[in-house]
C-alpha cells in the first residue's frame, strides 16, 4: 500500500502519523506550498520529518501512489483534482476528504473518471486529533465498497453511506451549518455582551436558561475552535451556502457565519481557557473597546 496526499495540511499530517503503524509501505505528498517554499521549505521538511516523501508536482505523486488523499483547503479541491487527475491510472483511487459541496463533489468525481480511477466521496465527522484516520468518517460512491477490506485493515472507523457521490459530504455540510453556525453566534454574542457592558448578566442569565451546556465549559470550548480553526472553517462555510444554496434554499446565513468564523480566527488570538480574559483578547484584537459597566 502506497498513500499519497494532496495537501500537508492538519488533516494529512494526522492521518500519516496514525496510519505509519498499519503496514503502509510508503507516504508521499504534493502540497501547492512547495511551490512557493520550496523542497527545503517548512512544510517539505514538516512531511519528511513524518517519513512522507515531499514531491515537486501532483505528477511524481500519482506516479508512487495507490490510494490519493486529497486533503486541501475547500477553494482548492476542484484545481487539485483537475491537476491529478491527467496523471491517474485505473488502478488508483482518489479520496476527496475536503469539506465541500455536493456539487464539487461531483465536478470532481468527474475529473477522476476520466482517468479511469476510482473516486471516493469521504467526510471526516469529528476533529482529526487525536485520532487521525481513526476519526470516524463517512463514505460514498460506487468506488466506496471497492476499499472497504483495505479500510477495514488499516483500522479507519467508516460507513458506506450510499453510492452517489456526494452523499457522505451533504451529512457533514448540512451538520456544519448548525455546529459552525453555533461556534460562531456564541463567540459574536460574547463579544456583542462584552462591548455593551453586559457580559456577566448575559452569561449569568444563559447558564441559568441552558444549564445541561456546562456554560463556562461550553463558552471556552466555541472561542478555542472559532480562534484556532476559524479561517479553514469559515472556507467550510462557504461551501455550506453553496451546498444550500444548490438545494434551492437561502444560503446567506452561512455565509455569514463564514465571515464570523474567518475574521476571528485571522486575529491569531490563542486562548487560555479563561472566558472573560480570552473575550477581552479578542476585543482587544478587534481593535473595540470594551464598555465597563460589568
Amino acid at each position: 500500500m502506497h498513500i499519497g496526499f494532496i495537501g500537508f495540511g492538519e488533516a494529512a499530517r494526522a492521518f500519516a502519523d496514525t496510519l505509519k503503524d498499519k503496514g503502509v509501505e510508503h507516504f508521499a505528498t504534493y502540497d501547492i506550498l512547495f511551490d512557493s517554499e520550496g523542497m527545503d521549505g517548512p512544510t517539505a521538511n514538516n512531511a519528511r520529518q513524518r517519513n512522507v516523501h515531499p514531491l515537486a508536482h501532483p505528477s511524481d505523486l500519482a506516479a508512487e501512489s495507490d490510494w490519493v488523499i486529497s486533503a486541501v483547503t475547500a477553494a482548492s479541491s476542484l484545481e487539485a483534482a483537475q491537476e491529478i487527475a491527467p496523471h491517474l491510472e485505473s488502478r488508483q483511487v482518489f479520496i476527496d476528504i475536503n469539506s465541500v459541496s455536493p456539487g464539487r463533489k461531483r465536478k470532481s468525481a468527474d475529473l477522476v473518471a476520466t482517468s479511469g480511477a476510482k473516486y471516493v466521496d469521504m467526510a471526516v465527522m469529528a476533529p482529526v486529533h487525536p485520532r487521525g484516520h481513526r476519526t470516524p468518517v463517512l463514505l460514498a460512491g460506487t468506488a466506496a465498497g471497492t476499499i472497504e477490506p483495505d479500510l477495514a485493515r488499516l483500522a479507519f472507523d467508516f460507513e458506506i453511506i450510499g453510492d452517489d457521490v456526494g452523499e457522505a459530504t451533504a451529512i457533514k455540510m448540512v451538520r456544519s451549518s448548525f455546529v459552525k453556525g453555533l461556534e460562531a453566534i456564541t463567540v459574536e454574542m460574547l463579544l456583542a455582551a462584552r462591548a455593551s457592558g453586559c457580559f456577566e448578566r448575559v452569561v449569568s442569565s444563559l447558564a441559568d436558561s441552558y444549564p445541561g451546556l456546562k456554560w463556562e465549559r461550553f463558552a471556552d470550548y466555541e472561542i478555542d475552535r472559532v480562534s484556532h480553526h476559524g479561517v479553514r472553517r469559515g472556507a467550510e462555510m462557504q461551501e455550506v451556502a453553496v451546498t444550500l444554496r444548490e438545494l434551492g434554499l437561502n444560503g446567506d446565513i452561512a455565509s455569514a457565519v463564514a465571515a464570523t468564523q474567518t475574521r476571528i480566527g485571522s486575529l491569531g488570538v490563542k486562548p487560555k481557557g479563561k472566558t472573560g480574559r480570552d473575550v477581552d483578547a479578542l476585543i482587544k484584537a478587534l481593535g473595540l473597546d470594551p464598555a465597563t459597566r460589568d
